[in-house]
C-alpha cells in the first residue's frame, strides 16, 4: 500500500515535496510488526532544529527517504491498523516519534502494558527515548484538545523540565540570573514557568524581538522581558546564565562580551537560527564556554540515578503544574493535507507562525 511523504533537502530547508512511497501490505507484514497510520502530529520549532542537526544527530536516519532528502521527525499519534504482534491489536493508539507520513512500519519490541519499542535495524543508535512508543488507548490525557497539546507540548516540555534540572543540579554556575532567548517559544515559556515556580530565587530574563514582546510579557513567568536590540541595557555586574533557544551566533556574541566572566553557564539547546553555524561554540568568547546541551544525555544520567519510575514521577509533577494554563495562551491550529503540511512547515522554517499558535498537521486529507 502506498504511504504519502513529506520529505525536505538535507541541504537546502527550503526544498521540499511530497512524494509516495510502498508499504507492505497487512498480510506481508513480517512477525510482530505493525502498520500504523499517523493521525496527527505536532509541528514546532524544535522540529526545525532536529532537521537542521539531523546528520549530526542521526535524525536523518530515523525515517528513510530519498538520496539526499529527509524526512522530519515528528512528535504525534498514530493508528495501529494492522498488527503482527499477538499484544498488540488492531485500533490501538501509540504516542511518539513519527515520520511526516500518512504511514509507518514498526518493528515492536519489548512490548509491555504501557509501551513498546521499535527495533528497526535503522532506528539503533540514536537515543532510546525516540524509539519508544506509549501504549495510550483510552487515556483521557491523549484524546481531542489534551492529546493535541500532548504532541505539541509534551516533547518540548520535557527539554525544558531537563534544562530546568540540570541547571538547579550544578547550582545555576552561580548565577543570580537565566536569560532566555526565543521568549515566546514553547521550550522556554515551559523552562520560565519552571524556574518562576521554583525556590531557587532566580530571576528569569525573557529576551524576545520587538514583535513578540507584549505576548511574552502576557506569560506572566518572566521578572523582565528584553527586546534583542536592548541586550546590553542590563546590568553586566551580576553573574547570569544564558539559555540559547534558538543558536543565535550574533546574539551570543553580544551577551559574552557584555557580561564578560559574568558569564557563568553559555547552553545551546536549539538551531532554529540558521544563518548561524552549528559549529559556532567553538570560538573563544569571554566568560563560560557555549556548550550544546543534549537531552537525551540527561535523560540517561536521571534515569539511572531515580530509576525509570522515580523519572517518571517527577516529570508527571511537573507537567501536572504547567498543563492547567495551557488553554491561556495557546491557540490549536489543525489542519490536514500535502498542500497544508507544506504550509506549515515553510511557515515553521521561516519564523512565520505566531507564538500564540500551535500547528497540528495531519498529511491524510
Amino acid at each position: 500500500m502506498p504511504s504519502t511523504d513529506f520529505v525536505v533537502a538535507r541541504n537546502d530547508l527550503q526544498q521540499c515535496k511530497v512524494i509516495e512511497t510502498q508499504l507492505p501490505d497487512a498480510a506481508a507484514l513480517p512477525d510482530e510488526a505493525l502498520l500504523v497510520k499517523v493521525t496527527r502530529f505536532a509541528f514546532t520549532a524544535n522540529n526545525i532544529t532536529y532537521a537542521v542537526l539531523g546528520d549530526r544527530l542521526k535524525y536523518w536516519q530515523l525515517f528513510p527517504a530519498p538520496e539526499g532528502f529527509g524526512n522530519v521527525p515528528v512528535w504525534g499519534l498514530g493508528e495501529v491498523i494492522a498488527s503482527k504482534h499477538p499484544a498488540i491489536a488492531v485500533g490501538e493508539i501509540l504516542f511518539g516519534y513519527f515520520p511526516m507520513s500518512t504511514h509507518l512500519v514498526i518493528e515492536a519490541a519489548d512490548v509491555g502494558k504501557r509501551a513498546l519499542r521499535d527495533a528497526a535495524a535503522h532506528r539503533q543508535g540514536v537515543a532510546p527515548v525516540y524509539n519508544a512508543y506509549t501504549r495510550v488507548s483510552g487515556d483521557p490525557a491523549f484524546a481531542g484538545k489534551q492529546g493535541d497539546y500532548q504532541a505539541l507540548l509534551r516533547p518540548l516540555f520535557m527539554l525544558s523540565f531537563l534544562v530546568d534540572d540540570f541547571l538547579a543540579e550544578n547550582e545555576f554556575y552561580g548565577a543570580k540570573s537565566v536569560m532566555l532567548s526565543s521568549a515566546s517559544s514553547k521550550t522556554a515559556f515551559g523552562l520560565a514557568h519552571l524556574l518562576h515556580a521554583s525556590a531557587n530565587g532566580i530571576r528569569t530574563i525573557g529576551l524576545t524581538s520587538a514583535g513578540n514582546t507584549p505576548f511574552v510579557k502576557s506569560l506572566g513567568c518572566y521578572d523582565e522581558v528584553v527586546t534583542y536590540d536592548n541586550v546590553t541595557s542590563l546590568p553586566a555586574s551580576s553573574a547570569v546564565a544564558y539559555v540559547d533557544m534558538a543558536g543565535n551566533g550574533p546574539l551570543r556574541v553580544t551577551l559574552h562580551r557584555h557580561f564578560g566572566e559574568q558569564m557563568k553557564y553559555s547552553g545551546i539547546i536549539g538551531l532554529t537560527h540558521r544563518r548561524s553555524s552549528p559549529n559556532e561554540p567553538a570560538q573563544e568568547l569571554p566568560g563560560a564556554k557555549p556548550q550544546f546541551f543534549f537531552a537525551p544525555d540527561q535523560i540517561r544520567k536521571r534515569t539511572g540515578e531515580w530509576g525509570p519510575a522515580g523519572f517518571s514521577e517527577r516529570f508527571g509533577a511537573a507537567w501536572s503544574g504547567f498543563a492547567p494554563n495551557l488553554d491561556q495562551w495557546m491557540k490549536v491550529i489543525q489542519n490536514r493535507g500535502p498542500a497544508a503540511v507544506q504550509r506549515a512547515y515553510l511557515d515553521t522554517l521561516n519564523g512565520r507562525v505566531p507564538p500564540d499558535q500551535g500547528l497540528i498537521l495531519s498529511l491524510s486529507e
